[in-house]
């Protein structure tokens, strides 16, 4: 690349040309988007309406760099350290796995059908935290807490949530051994475990396999509801009667889930598709 002439146009030509290989065309325009916005400084309207906006050569350097990560699929989300989440932005870490659209629609949910305020909300599981600070930011006077068994997670979550001012108290606890004395009552328990059995890894894609944290992805063949059972544990004691409970879940795993929260006694249980027509979600009430 010419050290002497950059604009957004010729870095995009210049990633184009050397990652067009690695990512399909229309990926690959989204992920030069977010760099060009990244190294620029500029949002993506601006990017995108000013392809002869010059990029200083002191950036070609990081430029080159990036490349690089990116042909060898490092995420695009861990080189600008951040990810875009229910329209607002999350720092991600190495010690996070990067937000999903499906869990946008987890908490979309939640919010459509829980308007009455003050209501009392545990997130079990919360890694950046984005469904908790999104459910604290679009509902009415929520009292919202989040755990995590990672420090970093926690960590991170809670900068993002500074970050968004959006008031949310955290707690370190393991999900498999929990501390119930730690916990109060609540209206609500959402939760998006690990769900990806390890038979799956196959048609994982490298950039997560490769990169995202494995205890926050997979469970193994034998005991793939294990998280689920123990959330369901730790709800005999912390969601009240007649509280809404919400999990993510494997698609695979949907009957296998609706009746495990029929074995625990849970009303109402619904199985919901997301917006790619799978099976992503369901909602419970506890008897």
């Amino acid at each position: 690349m010419n050290q002497v002439k950059l604009t957004v146009s010729s870095v995009r030509q210049y990633l184009r040309n050397n990652l067009s290989t690695y990512y399909p065309e229309k990926e690959l325009e989204a992920i030069i988007t977010i760099i060009l916005s990244f190294i620029s400084g500029k949002n993506r309207s601006f990017i995108l309406a000013h392809p002869d906006h010059s990029i200083s050569s002191f950036n070609w350097f990081k430029v080159n760099k990036i490349c690089a990560d990116l042909k060898n699929m490092v995420p695009v989300q861990y080189i600008t350290g951040e990810s875009e989440f229910y329209g607002i932005k999350m720092e991600v870490t190495e010690n996070t796995i990067i937000p999903r659209p499906e869990t946008e629609e987890l908490v979309d949910l939640v919010i459509r059908e829980n308007r009455k305020p003050r209501l009392k909300i545990l997130d079990i599981g919360t890694g950046t935290g984005c469904i908790t600070i999104c459910l604290a930011l679009n509902m009415q006077d929520v009292d919202i807490t989040a755990t995590d068994n990672s420090s970093e997670a926690l960590l991170v979550a809670a900068r993002n949530a500074k970050r968004n001012n959006a008031s949310v108290s955290f707690i370190n606890d393991d999900i498999l051994n929990p501390d119930i004395h730690k916990y109060g009552k609540y209206d609500i328990v959402v939760c998006n475990p690990p769900y990806i059995t390890e038979s799956e890894k196959v048609s994982i894609d490298k950039n997560v396999l490769d990169y995202e944290p494995h205890n926050a992805l997979f469970v193994p063949d034998n005991d793939a509801l294990v998280y689920y059972r123990s959330v369901l544990e730790i709800c005999r004691q912390v969601l009240i009667s007649g509280g809404h409970l919400y999990f993510e879940i494997n698609e695979n795993k949907a009957m296998e889930m609706k009746n495990l929260l029929t074995d625990y006694g849970y009303l109402e249980t619904e199985v919901i598709n997301d917006i790619n027509g799978k099976a992503r979600i369901t909602k419970s009430i506890k008897p």
